[in-house]
């Protein structure tokens, strides 16, 4: 069995990849993830924050429950939804996923 080895190591040595050679499949498929993957979820975080942030009485939002109703008071980390006429629920601002256009509810 010796001899598989022998010729093994016959043939690493002869054929001298680089180490850059061996490490540019990871840095492509990273750049590959980071260009597909990270950075278009980065870019929707910083929209839904910036959305959070810009909440305002009288928006029509839809919550991550699928709730649907308007905002009728901000405070610092909540809002207060109206979903139904004389029914209030008080959220996180976080857990609103959508503006809706006016006039959708």
């Amino acid at each position: 069995m010796s001899f598989f080895i022998s010729d093994a190591m016959a043939q690493t040595a002869a054929g001298g990849t680089s180490t850059f050679m061996s490490l540019l499949p990871m840095v492509v498929l990273f750049a590959v993830f980071y260009l597909l993957l990270i950075r278009p979820q980065q870019k929707r975080q910083k929209e839904h924050r910036n959305m959070v942030a810009d909440l305002a009485k009288g928006d029509e939002v839809v919550t991550m429950g699928g709730v649907l109703g308007k905002i009728t008071k901000v405070e610092d980390n909540f809002v207060r939804l109206e979903i139904a006429n004389g029914t209030e629920v008080r959220l996180q601002r976080s857990s609103i996923q959508a503006m809706m256009p006016k006039g959708t509810y």
